[in-house]
């Protein structure tokens, strides 16, 4: 969990397992919906369209809602800047993929994403 996304965290605290476990089924399960009670806590703090969506993997950088933070991201660890090249990666293909992704004629954001990611990992744990 150190190195990636897990949103689940927050329901591994052991007070928070206790609640759920005494929770009546109705509160847990009403008809097909689960989670019943986690989402009646969520409508108090989080808009409707957030909840009541189908599931979906990380937010991509190439949707409008990451495309800002992602290209501040990509800023501060473009690759001529602060990657480490000599120690892992070779900097010219990427520096490469970089510019033509964001000529916005080519879609590397798989690419691109991981290095960043491997980056950021980089920088706090390596």
């Amino acid at each position: 969990m150190a190195v990636g996304l897990e949103p689940r965290a927050p329901f591994l605290d052991h007070r928070v397992a206790h609640v759920a476990w005494r929770l009546p089924m109705p509160l847990k399960i009403r008809g097909i919906i689960s989670k019943w009670a986690l989402s009646q806590i969520l409508y108090q703090h989080v808009p409707q369209e957030f909840i009541e969506r189908p599931k979906d993997g990380l937010c991509h950088a190439d949707r409008p809602v990451a495309k800002r933070p992602l290209a501040r991201l990509g800023q501060r660890a473009a690759p001529s800047r602060s990657l480490q090249p000599e120690i892992y990666l070779r900097p010219e293909p990427i520096t490469r993929l970089w510019h033509q992704h964001l000529s916005g004629r080519y879609d590397h954001t798989t690419k691109l994403w991981s290095v960043l990611m491997w980056q950021a990992w980089l920088d706090q744990w390596g």
